[in-house]
């Protein structure tokens, strides 16, 4: 079987996608299929990647992404074992994929807000110039730690120290959930343009845009994750893998 990392979806998808979800999406509907069990162990790393022709780097990210989603655990020294053979709730470094969520709604959607109507010149500066960067930015790692800190400059301009406070405190749970949907959801372009109206509305000084955009944008992150972790059924689980 070939996931080369040139792999991409076949024709007619609505977006091509990576080696790392080619693998991902075969080693998924591996472990959903009852190939491998709960409580089996996974092939090695060296013996997946001859089998599935791809590098190393590119295997371990599909491995990651099997451990975020819950169907598996990687054990240090003893290998990679199935723990689920269902997705149900990604987990985020501390953090459940739904609690995460639950909790941007009730804080970033009337941050937002606030931040609209109490805004400064320096923040309204210091937010155009992040999303400048990251309209201009094609590396994914480094688009993902400027959508943290764009995150973190709208709960500085609602000038309130706890909004901030809060959002340092799952910092590092948004940098994984942003590389997740990223990495399998595609969603980059699509988030800064969802940046770019909440920014809008700042500016504005619309506390009832800047409500919506930020509104819009947690629906986007919510659908997209959903779409990852529960596929159309019509999806295939050879080369490939499903559409993200």
């Amino acid at each position: 079987m070939n996931l080369s990392d040139s792999q991409t979806a076949s024709q007619g998808g609505p977006r091509r996608i990576s080696a790392m979800e080619a693998v991902l999406g075969h080693l998924r509907a591996a472990i959903e299929n009852g190939d491998y069990e709960v409580g089996d162990k996974l092939p090695s790393e060296a013996e997946l990647c001859r089998t599935l022709e791809v590098s190393r780097p590119v295997l371990r990210e599909a491995l990651r992404a099997l451990q975020t989603m819950g169907l598996t655990v990687s054990k240090t020294g003893k290998g990679t074992f199935v723990v689920a053979n269902t997705v149900e709730d990604p987990t985020f470094g501390d953090y459940a994929a739904s609690d995460l969520l639950e909790v941007r709604r009730h804080v970033e959607i009337p941050v937002a807000g606030y931040a609209a109507v109490r805004r400064t010149h320096e923040d309204l500066d210091h937010l155009t110039h992040l999303l400048d960067r990251m309209e201009r930015e094609t590396d994914t790692t480094s688009w993902v730690a400027l959508d943290t800190l764009f995150h973190l400059a709208v709960a500085q301009a609602a000038q309130n120290p706890v909004f901030r406070r809060v959002i340092e405190e799952i910092r590092d749970a948004l940098a994984r959930q942003s590389a997740f949907l990223n990495e399998l959801g595609g969603r980059r372009e699509q988030s800064n343009r969802e940046h770019r109206a909440i920014v809008e509305a700042l500016v504005d000084g619309s506390e009832l845009d800047a409500v919506e955009a930020m509104a819009h944008h947690l629906d986007r992150v919510e659908t997209t994750l959903t779409d990852i972790v529960r596929p159309a059924r019509a999806d295939t689980p050879t080369e490939g893998g499903p559409e993200a």
